[in-house]
């Protein structure tokens, strides 16, 4: 199985893993998984940074790229297709995020199954998310 790793627990698995809980911190440390970031988990979080809207422990945007890496997690090209047809998913309630829609899309394209602590992403499964909660 192929998981795509959404921007909390890809920053709480580099700077406070305290806040994983134990059905996806299994998910993380298993050998036999795939864990993928999605390029556009970098692009939320240099955008949140540079308005003051993030802060991150005594790194830097580049920071947690390098560490990522570093951390075996795999980055996730998005290709034009995904980008441009992104368009198809339909809106829920009450959900409007365009990084989360992007990467709730990135992962029904690439059949992955996303590792997320948003509930409200539930919403999306009826349209082929795949969700670890």
């Amino acid at each position: 199985m192929n998981y795509l790793v959404d921007t909390h627990y890809l920053l709480w698995s580099l700077i406070d893993p305290s806040q994983i809980g134990k059905h996806v911190t299994q998910i993380l440390t298993d050998a036999q998984t795939i864990k993928y970031v999605s390029k556009i988990s970098f692009w939320e979080i240099a955008l949140k940074y540079s308005i003051g809207k993030l802060k991150l422990e005594g790194t830097t945007p580049e920071g947690v790229l390098t560490t990522s890496r570093e951390s075996g997690f795999k980055i996730l090209d998005i290709s034009e297709d995904d980008i441009a047809t992104s368009y198809r998913l339909p809106f829920v309630e009450n959900h409007k995020d365009p990084f989360d829609r992007l990467i709730i899309w990135h992962c029904i394209r690439n059949d992955m199954v996303l590792v997320t602590a948003d509930i409200r992403l539930r919403s999306y499964e009826q349209h082929g998310l795949k969700l670890a909660v």
